[in-house]
Formats: C-alpha cells, structure tokens, sequence
C-alpha cells in the first residue's frame, strides 16, 4: 500500500478563499517566510518539486492547494515576515489568509511552523494568538530541527513549548533534511484527511 499523501499534486492557487471550490477535508501550512515550508511539504509528500523551493523568503503569495486522496486537500498558505514584494501587495496577504483560515469549514487543522532554533517570534506568537482566539484547531510544528545540536534539543524543544504555554509533547519536532519526525506526522496529516 503506498504511504499516504505521496500522490499529492498541484490543483489551483488563487488569492481569493471564496474562489476555492469545496472538499471534504483540508489541513493547512502557515509559517513565517523562511521557516522551510515548501520543504516540508515536499517532505511529506516524498516529492522534490510538489511546492517550489525558493532561495527568496516568500515567494509563495497565493493560496495554494494541492489535492491528496479523494477530495482532500493539503494548503500552502503565504508565510508572513519578511516577505518580498509591494507594501500594498504584502498588506493584502493578511486579509487572504485570514479570510481563508475563518471561512473553511472543512478546515481540520492549521499546522503553524515555528524554526526550532530560533524559537517562536513575535510573528508566530500573534498568529497563534489570533488563532486561539478564533477558535481554530493548530498544531505547532517545529521545522529544521536538524540545526540544533543535539546536546541542546532536549532543552530547546522544552523551551519553545514553554514560550509559546505548551508542553514538549504538543509540539511536532522535524527536520524536511533529514527525515526526522516527518512520518509521525504524515500520518497525523493523512488521519486528520482520513486517509
């Protein structure tokens, strides 16, 4: 049987949630701009070029959708921070990827990466924030875990769940580079599609 998500391809990107059509299940990827997201997905998806891996944080100024399964959807939100391109067009982000996090109500999961060495930013921490607020499910996933040495990791991964009120446990450790962690969550991604 194959592993789940590795037929994922390329459906649609569009600026506008309500121009999306419908599924029956999606998740979506929200992070800062340089946080490694096109590499995790290419990661998950055991493909190199399923999202575009840019040199140039943000690059990704759509909503992109990629389809897996029957009718389930895995999204490639823009990443905010520092993200190249007009203040005007930069300002409109926001709106789109706010739009589309409240208005999905086959949205399962929003999993917000945060850089495991860095730790979460004053960025991360106002998405999560207004992410709590809003009521949305999360899940916090720590990318490029392979930067911090493995004498600090343990600790390191207790701080970032410290500073953002969480425990070592509700925090997904991964490195896109060298696997680590990136099955575990496949799976969570493929049981939160039913897969």
């Amino acid at each position: 049987m194959a592993q789940p998500l590795t037929d994922a391809k390329f459906v649609t990107s569009a600026a506008d949630a309500k121009k999306l059509g419908v599924c029956h299940a999606e998740v979506a990827f929200v992070g800062r701009s340089n946080v490694g997201k096109s590499s995790l997905l290419n990661a998950l998806a055991n493909q190199k070029q399923l999202a575009r891996v840019s040199k140039t944080p943000g690059r990704t100024r759509l909503i992109n959708v990629f389809l897996t399964g029957p009718d389930r959807w895995i999204v490639d939100l823009p990443g905010y921070g520092f993200a190249t391109g007009p203040a005007a067009e930069r300002a409109t982000w926001q709106k789109m990827v706010e739009g589309y996090l409240t208005g999905r109500a086959t949205l399962r999961m929003v999993f917000v990466l945060v850089d495991a060495e860095v730790g979460p930013t004053k960025l991360d921490h106002q998405m999560i924030e207004w992410l709590r607020a809003e009521s949305l499910p999360h899940r916090i996933v720590a990318t490029k875990a392979d930067q911090v040495k493995p004498s600090k990791a343990l600790k390191q991964r207790k701080d970032v769940a410290a500073d953002l009120g969480l425990h070592a446990s509700d925090i997904a450790w991964v490195s896109a580079g060298k696997g680590t962690g990136i099955p575990e969550l496949r799976r969570e991604v493929a049981d939160l599609l039913n897969l």
